[in-house]
């Protein structure tokens, strides 16, 4: 089982990581194709730019090991960038396919955040003996946090 969780984490994260950084130069050469969907969904051109740049920066920060922090927000800014995508084929009547890969990559991102290897992950903070902890779930050692 771990095995095939391990398989699941990484297939699920080279799917964003590789629809991040293709996206994300997608957006940023302003291909035809991509820029006239932002167009005609109601977007001006500038935004391919500041959506690029995130993008490329987001596939970084999840490939790189370390930095859970980092992950975090960029897990967040992809699920908020790809169902505000859902979001807003739907509400200019795009086609279903302009539904279903966005949804379909915001479940790859679920996933991925999901599955990700302790090392990954940022911690829980947990209370014990009144005072707030980091705790890590795979040794379930707690060390103060400085308040």
């Amino acid at each position: 089982m771990v095995k095939a969780t391990r398989i699941l984490y990484w297939l699920t994260t080279a799917v964003i990581v590789f629809t991040w950084v293709s996206g994300g130069l997608a957006d940023l050469m302003r291909w035809p194709g991509t820029l006239a969907g932002m167009v005609k969904i109601g977007y001006p051109p500038y935004v391919l730019t500041i959506l690029g740049i995130w993008k490329i920066l987001g596939a970084v920060a999840i490939a790189v090991p370390r930095f859970p922090r980092l992950k975090e927000w960029a897990y967040a800014g992809t699920f908020f960038e790809l169902t505000g995508a859902v979001a807003s084929h739907a509400a200019a009547g795009s086609s279903a396919s302009h539904l279903f890969w966005p949804g379909l990559f915001a479940v790859c991102a679920l996933v991925s955040w999901a599955l990700r290897p302790e090392s990954r992950v940022l911690g829980t903070l947990g209370i014990q003996d009144g005072r707030a902890m980091r705790v890590r779930s795979s040794d379930r050692l707690a060390t103060p946090r400085v308040s």
